[in-house]
């Protein structure tokens, strides 16, 4: 039978503890919550390996190494509100449910109910998953303290930032080509001010994509 809480130990010691992220309660979530619950039947094996991992459309649940080092960018408190863009089958939401005092997840179906009961049986009552056209979020819980896009994105939708409240800040892996760098955006007097954190990869999220235009 595979061990994995040893291997959820090794993760945190191989890949998120070298990449500079010490703040301990981002350590004690990640060794708490077991990945290997949120990922696609007949891929437990590989929960834990430190690339990103096919969620199936395009999609994928971020590298260990990403998600700790966009939640150590992004600071989140006890007392936020936070939105999580793209939770797929609910490990980010779970994570985030450690840190902040609510989270919302929005996923399109059918992971979305997959998550939310994945996260019911986990016990985790401060998260709920909300099913939807990502790019739209969930305003009706709105205005967020904290928005994390689970993804690749080419542009944030003017949608989203609107979601943001004022002071609040939204992480985002911006791709160009094969190449992407994380900002935390800041939202100061309605404006957005981004701020490098990081390189990353992962693909773009559909309904982040920019518009292409057409050339004659």
């Amino acid at each position: 039978m595979t061990d994995f809480a040893t291997r959820r130990t090794m993760m945190v010691d191989t890949q998120v503890r070298p990449s500079d992220v010490t703040k301990f309660p981002i350590i004690d979530a990640m060794l708490y919550v077991p990945r290997e619950r949120f990922v696609p039947e007949g891929r437990m094996d590989a929960a834990y390996m430190g690339e990103n991992l096919a969620l199936g459309d395009g999609r994928v649940l971020l590298e260990p190494r990403t998600l700790a080092k966009l939640l150590d960018a992004l600071d989140i408190q006890e007392t936020e509100l936070v939105l999580d863009l793209g939770c797929g089958l609910g490990y980010s939401a779970a994570v985030l449910a450690r840190l902040a005092e609510v989270v919302v997840g929005v996923e399109e179906a059918p992971m979305a109910g997959e998550a939310q009961a994945l996260l019911s049986e986990m016990g985790t009552d401060n998260a709920i998953v909300v099913d939807g056209a990502l790019e739209a979020g969930a305003p009706k819980h709105g205005p967020y303290d904290v928005i994390i896009v689970e993804g690749g994105v080419e542009q944030v939708p003017p949608a989203i930032l609107s979601q943001l409240r004022e002071g609040g800040r939204i992480g985002c892996l911006f791709m160009q080509d094969a190449l992407g760098v994380v900002r935390i955006g800041y939202k100061i007097d309605g404006a957005m001010s981004w701020r490098f954190a990081f390189n990353a990869s992962a693909p773009v999220i559909p309904g982040f994509r920019k518009d292409r235009a057409f050339a004659l």
